[in-house]
């Protein structure tokens, strides 16, 4: 397998945030990471699936301390939480991040056939022997790869607020997908990071510990919202009318 160049990548946004992600991880896996500048400190809303680190990567984005917020626990999310001294998760799920006994592989045969035969079926198909189609280095081996366990500095729930000085993100709970999925809500810009509760692509509500009920409600509720931008986990952003045309989809879907 080749060496990767760059595992990151990135473009700069409006509102001060700039997007990254990571090109040679398959799209089941490439989570969207978020960089938002603030006047006092930073915020990273989820961090990849941790084949490189993340923070070297973006290094010459950190000129202050940085707030790193993992949207909910699935490895694709927060493979790099542990490079951080702030690290933030809803609280349901804070404890479940040390030790880490969740489900996590870049290996296609560590899959069970059935979820194979599902991401399928999803228009996500696994057909390589890796998730990833370089290495970030000449020594690294896909098959020890882990997701390094690290306690959270902060629990939060719902109302809670990230403040960055000149901006505020208020927390939403919005379980279903996980029932530790929350959002970031920035009010005065109508800005939401949704994490995987809401994205332009297959949404998955039937994994172990997913609620579809739950999901139900949340859908409603980001319904009602007047965003103007939504950065999801996974694909483009998307605005209000989109927002509303994937909300109707899963709800009709799901009556």
């Amino acid at each position: 397998m080749r060496i990767a160049d760059r595992w990151f990548l990135r473009r700069r946004l409006a509102d001060g945030v700039t997007h990254l992600w990571e090109p040679h991880v398959h799209p089941l896996l490439r989570c969207n990471i978020w960089h938002v500048q603030g006047r006092d400190r930073d915020l990273i809303v989820d961090t990849g699936v941790g084949v490189a680190p993340l923070r070297e990567g973006i290094a010459d984005l950190l000129d202050k301390p940085v707030v790193a917020v993992a949207t909910h626990i699935h490895w694709d999310h927060v493979g790099g939480l542990h490079e951080f001294e702030d690290r933030v998760m809803h609280r349901i799920e804070a404890g479940r991040m040390n030790p880490y006994d969740e489900f996590h592989t870049i290996v296609r045969a560590d899959f069970p056939d059935v979820v194979l035969s599902g991401l399928a079926a999803l228009g996500l198909p696994i057909e390589s022997e890796t998730l990833i189609d370089a290495l970030p280095h000449a020594d690294y081996d896909p098959a020890r790869y882990r997701v390094q366990p690290t306690t959270p500095s902060r629990s939060v729930a719902e109302g809670d607020v990230i403040d960055l000085g000149d901006r505020h993100f208020e927390i939403f709970h919005l379980p279903g997908h996980s029932p530790g999925s929350m959002g970031l809500w920035d009010a005065a810009a109508g800005l939401l990071f949704s994490g995987d509760a809401i994205y332009d692509g297959p949404l998955i509500d039937d994994l172990p510990d997913s609620n579809v009920p739950d999901y139900v409600g949340t859908m409603r509720r980001l319904r009602a919202l007047p965003v103007a931008t939504v950065h999801g986990g996974h694909e483009e952003s998307f605005g209000r009318a989109r927002l509303v045309a994937l909300v109707d989809a899963y709800l009709e879907r799901r009556s």
